[in-house]
């Protein structure tokens, strides 16, 4: 695993949870992150839009990154991967207008949560030793949990109360695996390095 791979991994979550904290902090009237979503800070006319913007924009570029990077993976799923990266750059590309929706916003957005939802399950490897995010039970029991939190999301955007925390558990659940995946690569690394030190350790010592 590439070290620029495990570092945008690493931002991914933080870009997404420190944009959306700081742009809402930063407005000049209140803003209530359980009702309102994320795009409601991108929205033209927002103040400090472009904190958000930006943050949303390097999401997406560490997403992709991170899919070249991730070679332990099925090509599928890493493709998949990167194509929920670029889905996420056209997002804070297109934001939403002020007054009404985007089409172009709500099309990217949907490919994206699809995409992200999809990707664990292209990537599974199924062989001895395969990095444990990337076997078929865990890939599988994340897929599921996501499901029923896009679920959740879904019952929401018709006027529920909180639209903007189930969206921001959505997003941050979604960054938050790429991490995982690649945390476990390197334990299965680490564990598979550990025997070959100790064996050269043993014929040192004959």
């Amino acid at each position: 695993m590439p070290w620029w791979g495990v570092a945008s991994s690493t931002l991914a979550p933080v870009l997404l949870i420190g944009g959306w904290t700081a742009a809402a902090d930063l407005q000049p009237v209140p803003f209530d992150p359980v009702s309102r979503s994320i795009s409601a800070l991108a929205t033209d006319g927002m103040p400090y839009r472009w904190l958000i913007t930006i943050a949303l924009l390097g999401v997406g570029t560490c997403e992709i990154i991170t899919g070249f990077g991730l070679q332990q993976a099925e090509d599928k799923g890493r493709i998949l991967l990167i194509l929920g990266g670029v889905s996420g750059v056209l997002i804070a590309a297109n934001p939403q207008f002020q007054h009404g929706g985007s089409p172009v916003h709500e099309i990217f957005s949907f490919v994206g949560v699809i995409v992200m939802t999809i990707w664990p399950l292209a990537a599974i490897r199924r062989e001895p030793g395969a990095p444990y995010a990337l076997r078929p039970r865990f890939a599988w029991s994340y897929s599921i949990f996501t499901v029923a939190l896009l679920l959740w999301f879904t019952s929401q955007l018709f006027h529920g109360p909180m639209l903007g925390l189930a969206e921001r558990v959505v997003t941050a659940d979604q960054t938050l695996w790429p991490l995982l995946v690649v945390l476990s690569v390197l334990v299965v690394r680490r564990r598979a390095a550990i025997p070959a030190g100790m064996e050269m350790a043993d014929v040192s010592a004959q």
